[in-house]
């Protein structure tokens, strides 16, 4: 399994959804055999709380259920146990390059890496604003997730293969 985790600051907008919008298109792509994403904060705010309200809804009006998904607090053992780590923005990726371990640092990178066509480096957290803010995170999960699966594609080629194939 190639594991995949997204972080944001509580684990409650900006990364369950990016987690949902990757699902959603590894399932479509019919490569859930093979791909596996999860999501957490460098904060401790919202442990075992479901994403917000606002991020769900969203998520919920393009087809996407977030509703299952608990917040977690990110920490160093992710970088043994996720091939990828996407940090939402670069405060939670400075925060997170604190806890890598050195020979696994190359594991963390931007999300927003991976869609450079949309000319900006951060997810904006929608937390204190409208609705909008919410179809704004999806969006650039989108795209962003498009690359990510791109390179995913790329880097692990066989590896995506269906149990029993000949490759």
């Amino acid at each position: 399994m190639i594991n995949i985790l997204f972080v944001c600051m509580g684990n409650i907008c900006r990364s369950p959804t990016a987690q949902g919008v990757f699902e959603a298109l590894v399932r479509a792509e019919g490569l859930d055999h093979a791909i596996a994403a999860d999501s957490a904060g460098t904060h401790a705010y919202h442990i075992g709380k479901p994403p917000d309200d606002r991020s769900a809804a969203a998520a919920a009006r393009r087809g996407i259920d977030i509703s299952h998904q608990r917040a977690r607090q990110a920490g160093p053992d992710d970088f043994h146990a996720f091939d990828l780590i996407l940090a939402m923005d670069r405060d939670n990726h400075g925060i997170l390059a604190l806890q890598a371990p050195e020979a696994l640092d190359w594991r963390l990178r931007l999300f927003l890496e991976f869609a450079p066509e949309l000319g900006i480096r951060d997810v904006p957290d929608p937390y204190y604003g409208g609705a909008d803010g919410f179809e704004r995170v999806l969006d650039l999960a989108e795209a962003a997730s498009r690359g990510v699966l791109d390179e995913i594609r790329t880097v692990y080629g066989d590896r995506l293969d269906p149990p029993g194939s000949q490759g």
